[in-house]
């Protein structure tokens, strides 16, 4: 389907939402339910929280879609917005705790059938990767997450990341470079680099 048609797709389960229609209301949460749970769990580490936000993101969206303003973005980077503001408020309600970052790769950034048919050894060093791998993310700035969230994790131009987070697009960028450089020290301090290569590639 072309660029176009998704746009008029979207459009029309739009107003048929504004309607007060059912189906076009669950046909737009089954499109982006996945992708808006993905960016909250690439923030907040946490499934429960995220999935929380989920359901605040959509409640917000139905009774808020009249606002929603095609001129001034995409929906997407409305709901996005949304998405991150949801993600600042959990942040603040409390302290969220530690968690396997191999849910956070297999809900968008490693492929879940990743290790179906890997050796033991090459299973067991990408379960070290990912926990050191998160553990590098956990020292990040929760800005700084939010950028690698939005980059990496959903594949945003800081153009794009700049209006969800209402920033410039040079500071957008500067976060992502920020991001490297605290996850490239630590990262290097643990001798980390070498052995996600390896059990990644």
């Amino acid at each position: 389907m072309s660029t176009r048609n998704e746009d008029l797709e979207l459009q029309n389960l739009i107003e048929r939402s504004l309607k007060g229609e059912q189906q076009a209301c669950t046909e737009l949460y089954e499109r982006f339910a996945t992708d808006v749970y993905r960016l909250a769990y690439s923030v907040l580490l946490h499934r429960q929280d995220a999935e929380d936000v989920v359901q605040e993101v959509f409640v917000y969206v139905f009774r808020s879609l009249h606002k929603y303003d095609p001129k001034r973005g995409s929906f997407r980077t409305w709901l996005y917005t949304i998405t991150i503001s949801r993600c600042r408020n959990a942040r603040r309600r409390k302290l969220l705790p530690q968690v396997a970052l191999s849910e956070l790769l297999a809900n968008g950034l490693e492929p879940a059938s990743s290790d179906e048919h890997s050796s033991p050894e090459r299973s067991s060093m990408r379960s070290t990767a990912r926990q050191l791998l998160k553990e590098g993310l956990q020292t990040l700035s929760p800005r700084l997450r939010e950028a690698v969230a939005l980059r990496y994790g959903q594949g945003l131009t800081y153009r794009e990341m700049a209006e969800i987070l209402g920033v410039p697009s040079k500071t957008a960028e500067s976060r992502v470079r920020l991001a490297h450089q605290a996850l490239r020290k630590v990262m290097d301090e643990q001798q980390v680099i070498p052995l996600l290569e390896e059990a990644f590639n």
